[in-house]
């Protein structure tokens, strides 16, 4: 019979790659025993056997509707699944493939006995699975309530001491008090982030310091002692790095500046584009801007040919300035009176003429004489 042998261990530092050999082993022991032929292994690792989401796994299912193998052989029923669902859906799947599963260290015997005995085993795997994942829960709020580590990365400035508790690294923590000075002083994210990458520092992660990671620094509440883990905050439960005071601050700014960014971003519209030419070449002149020494702003018109082919000597215009002489210029020469009655005139005149409008109106006629057309098509079909 032709036999693939799944393995699998789950994740934690305790599961090492001696756990598949070990599988492995055991599962070519029962195929030579049973006179099965192991034609290939589909392996996963790191991959808790509760969840669905093994790409080794989902391929041995894919590759049993190609009939290349007869059997699949695992170590034990939890290999296999730790959900008696996902274990009834899969199995159902590999026999309406004429795959049977089978178990190297489980001898579940053929008929209805054998149906109750994997059951068994499969509520017995569920049931340890469900009961671990509440026990380390539980070990891990109690371990918050002591403010202890409980586990991901450390924050920037700490380290784990002997009773797992949060300590200050002495080597870290200056960094960390500089960075919120620096800020507090007016230095911008992307300011704070290049100086500390021109100078080799680097992030808890040990990668470079960036937007997000310098922000992420910047709200830690940790830095002024507070402990928040599993659902457990302790004012006080961590060494503090930085004073209240400054971090208030940082807070306050962090504030504003998310504001002042916002209405930076909000739309300048350039009301003479496309209307405004240069006096030196003629061509169009376009909004730009540009940011002074300070970080301010500046808007202005620039003629296209400078900017694009640099063969145009016309300086840069001021956007304010120009707008306003157009506006002072129309509201002294054109909008008087009688020059908005000759105005009007023209613009019936002009509107007279137009026959835009009537030719967009024989084409709408023409595409509403075709549908009904192909709507009685449709209805006498």
């Amino acid at each position: 019979m032709r036999t693939v042998i799944y393995a699998r261990y789950s994740e934690g530092g305790k599961q090492t790659e001696q756990s598949i050999e070990g599988q492995v082993r055991e599962c070519k022991e029962y195929a030579k025993a049973q006179g099965l032929t192991i034609v290939d292994k589909y392996i996963d690792r790191h991959i808790t056997g509760k969840t669905d989401h093994r790409p080794n796994f989902q391929r041995m299912i894919k590759d049993s509707s190609k009939h290349l193998f007869d059997a699949v052989l695992v170590w034990k029923t939890d290999r296999f699944a730790r959900n008696r669902y996902d274990s009834a859906i899969y199995k159902n799947a590999l026999k309406k493939n004429g795959v049977k599963v089978l178990y190297a260290k489980e001898n579940i015997p053929d008929g209805p006995e054998g149906i109750i005995l994997e059951s068994m085993l499969e509520g017995m795997a569920e049931y340890y699975s469900a009961e671990l994942s509440q026990k380390i829960k539980r070990g891990m709020r109690e371990s918050a309530h002591k403010c202890h580590v409980t586990g991901g990365y450390l924050a920037l400035g700490y380290k784990i001491g002997t009773d797992k508790s949060f300590q200050i690294d002495e080597r870290q923590a200056p960094i960390v008090k500089k960075i919120f000075e620096m800020y507090d002083k007016g230095q911008s994210v992307t300011d704070i982030c290049r100086k500390l990458n021109s100078i080799g520092l680097k992030t808890a992660r040990n990668g470079s310091f960036n937007k997000n990671s310098l922000r992420t620094i910047l709200k830690n509440e940790k830095y002024i002692g507070v402990y928040n883990a599993q659902g457990v905050r302790v004012e006080g439960g961590v060494p503090a790095i930085i004073d209240k005071g400054l971090f208030s601050r940082v807070q306050k700014r962090i504030i504003e500046n998310h504001k002042c960014g916002a209405r930076k971003k909000a739309k300048v519209n350039y009301y003479l584009s496309g209307k405004l030419y240069c006096g030196s070449c003629g061509a169009g002149m376009a909004g730009e801007y540009g940011t002074g020494k300070h970080g301010d702003k500046h808007y202005y018109y620039v003629c296209t040919n400078k900017k694009r082919f640099k063969s145009c000597g016309q300086k840069a215009v001021q956007k304010d300035w120009i707008e306003n002489l157009v506006v002072d210029a129309t509201e002294k020469y054109i909008l008087r009176p009688e020059k908005l009655d000759a105005i009007a005139k023209r613009c019936a005149e002009i509107q007279a003429h137009d026959t835009s409008q009537s030719d967009e109106l024989r084409y709408l006629n023409k595409q509403l004489s075709e549908t009904k057309i192909e709507y009685n098509k449709v209805c006498n079909l």
